[in-house]
């Protein structure tokens, strides 16, 4: 079921256009990742469909328009650095929220515990650290049980832990069920935490899908010997051979997914009389398939 339905949009500021007749659709149920580069669109793409700014052309539906003019309801969002009062805890600051939101309920101490925070409840907001405000203004989207959070690059400026607690705090939310909208320049967290993807460029929808979809079945075979252009001429009759890139110390072959095994080139080379210094098979990644498709945008 359409949660989300863009369609040919169109954003300029000036001369620039910020988004370019963008058309997507994000279903009840994923975590969809909007995935490129700083001033690809993303940003301005969240802030039109939350009616924050206003498209020069096109049109977005939120709940298939079941919820009429007013979806933000059941939309929590994140969309910039977290600003909650410095000398409150958290339990005061997520009940201003609750109060700004007109929530009745807002099960505070479910959403300290859900974002890891319960025991520092009582603790004044500037006493966190940067993961911790994050996590907050993730329970602060949270408020009023919303069917739908968004969070715009969710990640940004956090240390290894604190990009590890955020991740694994949206995919508890999306256990929950709840459809999330993840805009990002990190592929790598795009990979471990969406589960569908939209590449953009300059404003422009360059791919999307399932990440699995985006994932080419290729394989990457990385083979180095003492010299590596007689190896490379080894290997170039390969069958079904795709590409070999050079680098500084070692080769990257492009195979199919049916294509030679690690194991059959090293066979390959042994009988050539070529020894191998370095051997091995790695499925595509998400950075791979991204830099190859930008760079042909």
């Amino acid at each position: 079921m359409p949660i989300l339905s863009i369609q040919n949009i169109t954003k300029k500021y000036g001369h620039i256009t910020a988004v370019n007749d963008l058309s997507l659709e994000v279903n009840k149920g994923e975590i969809y990742g909007m995935l490129g580069p700083n001033g690809s669109g993303k940003t301005t793409t969240l802030g039109i469909v939350l009616g924050i700014t206003q498209a020069n052309k096109g049109t977005y539906e939120w709940f298939d328009g079941r919820l009429g003019k007013k979806p933000n309801m059941q939309i929590g969002c994140l969309l910039e650095t977290p600003n909650f009062y410095p000398y409150m805890s958290a339990e005061k600051n997520l009940d201003i929220v609750a109060h700004i939101k007109k929530v009745e309920n807002p099960k505070i101490d479910e959403l300290l515990e859900l974002v890891n925070l319960k025991e520092r409840r009582k603790s004044k907001f500037s006493t966190y650290s940067l993961g911790m405000k994050q996590r907050l203004a993730i329970a602060s989207a949270m408020v009023g049980d919303p069917d739908v959070l968004i969070f715009d690059e969710p990640t940004n400026g956090l240390d290894p832990a604190g990009i590890a607690e955020v991740r694994e705090t949206i995919l508890k939310i999306a256990q929950r069920g709840k459809t999330i909208i993840m805009a990002s320049h990190i592929l790598d967290e795009v990979e471990k935490i969406c589960s569908h993807v939209a590449i953009l460029k300059t404003g422009k929808l360059l791919a999307s899908g399932t990440v699995g979809m985006i994932l080419t079945a290729d394989k990457l075979i990385e083979v180095g010997s003492d010299n590596l252009d007689v190896l490379k001429d080894s290997l170039s009759g390969l069958p079904q051979i795709k590409g070999i890139e050079t680098l500084k110390n070692y080769l990257i072959i492009t195979l199919p997914e049916d294509g030679a095994s690690a194991s059959e080139i090293n066979q390959l080379a042994f009988e050539k009389g070529i020894i191998l210094t370095r051997l091995l098979e790695r499925k595509r990644s998400l950075e791979s398939e991204f830099l190859e498709i930008t760079s042909k945008a």
